[in-house]
């Protein structure tokens, strides 16, 4: 059975350069994008709870855009100047320039990793007498702050918002070939909205090997995998699946 729609668990890419925009045209494809989770901040008053002073710190770890915006938005409900000196360490090159929407980015010590957690933990270990914040959402990967305890790094968890699942309720009565989902969140999501959602034809894309495990332990099948050395990138792995099975 060919693909021919596919729902992509995530927003509509902001550029045209999106490959899964080239997929579209090259393969005739309907390709929709809807977010399956959604994020809500925990507000200061809460926060204040895990009595976490932000300038006790002297360097932010951060491993998404999400973390940078509710890191920020934290220090202004506190009321906080976060001091030109902070250090920040980014999972990857385009989360570090996505700081410029805060800091002035040349005037700021910012350091990033390739893509994968891992790389930037080599650079982690050359600044290992700072002392670091890790934001993230209640739903965050605990393999981060097991590799920083593995390194012996003093840092704190800082939970500044929730991933919860969107309202998909519009798409009861809608049919796709290919889902696509890159976290845990998104199988989660989908089952709670649709309780008796059945694959029956229907092909499941996984990213990453958390996800994988979600697809798995949930009874689904999964038809489609990436990373993987030869489709580093979901796209590549949606093509690979298509041409194999035409």
């Amino acid at each position: 059975m060919k693909i021919k729609s596919i729902l992509i668990s995530q927003p509509e890419p902001v550029t045209q350069k999106s490959p899964y925009f080239d997929l579209a045209d090259k393969y005739k494809l309907k390709i929709d994008f809807r977010p399956f989770i959604q994020v809500e901040a925990i507000p200061a008053q809460e926060f204040r709870q895990a009595r976490i002073n932000l300038l006790e710190h002297s360097a932010v770890i951060f491993t998404s855009r999400n973390a940078v915006d509710h890191f920020f938005r934290m220090a202004q409900e506190m009321r906080v100047t976060v001091p030109e000196s902070m250090k920040y360490f980014c999972v990857s090159e385009s989360t570090a320039y996505y700081l410029q929407k805060y800091v002035v980015y040349r005037k700021r010590k910012i350091f990033h990793g390739k893509h994968k957690f891992e790389d930037l933990l080599d650079v982690i270990k050359k600044h290992k007498q700072e002392k670091f914040l890790f934001p993230c959402s209640d739903i965050h990967n605990d393999r981060v702050t097991a590799k920083l305890e593995n390194l012996n790094v003093k840092f704190n968890k800082a939970i500044l918002y929730r991933t919860v699942s969107a309202d998909l309720s519009d798409l009861e009565n809608v049919y796709y070939d290919l889902l696509v989902f890159f976290s845990p969140s998104g199988i989660e999501s989908l089952l709670k909205n649709f309780p008796d959602f059945e694959q029956n034809e229907t092909r499941i894309a996984a990213f990453g090997p958390t996800t994988e495990k979600a697809v798995k332990d949930n009874g689904l099948r999964m038809d489609v995998y990436a990373p993987l050395p030869k489709s580093p990138s979901m796209s590549m792995a949606i093509e690979q699946y298509m041409l194999s099975n035409k």
